[in-house]
């Protein structure tokens, strides 16, 4: 496999980690869909929804792309227009950074899902 090919297997294996750590998000009173898709002309979006008894929808996600000859990575947790969690866009010019970032803000988005679901079904008692 040549350097090119290694690179695009190794975006689709955090790719599918990513989508793996946010479609295990689950709350016991809230349901929860996962979403993939790709951002034209480069770049993808995985995440989950999660619709909330008054019927707000709540988005934890992350996102990679690419422009020019660097790679842009973001994450971040909604609630319809309301920014939760922002975590600040990266660029990098490494395909491996790129994924690096992405991997931890797949984690970091992840890890303040029960924590911002809770605190949000708190809020509407």
């Amino acid at each position: 496999m040549n350097s090119e090919s290694l690179a695009a297997a190794r975006l689709l294996a955090a790719l599918s980690r990513a989508s793996e750590i946010l479609a295990e998000l689950h709350h016991p009173f809230v349901r929860s869909r996962h979403f993939s898709y790709f951002i034209p002309p480069a770049g993808a979006r995985t995440g989950a929804v999660f619709t909330l008894p008054d019927g707000r929808e709540v988005r934890f996600e992350v996102c990679i792309s690419t422009s020019g000859d660097a790679f842009h990575v973001e994450g971040s947790i909604t609630a319809e227009v309301e920014t939760i969690l922002a975590l600040p866009r990266k660029s990098v010019l490494g395909i491996h950074d790129a994924l690096a970032v992405l991997d931890d803000y797949a984690g970091d988005v992840a890890a303040s899902a029960d924590r911002t679901i809770d605190q949000l079904l708190e809020d509407l008692v």
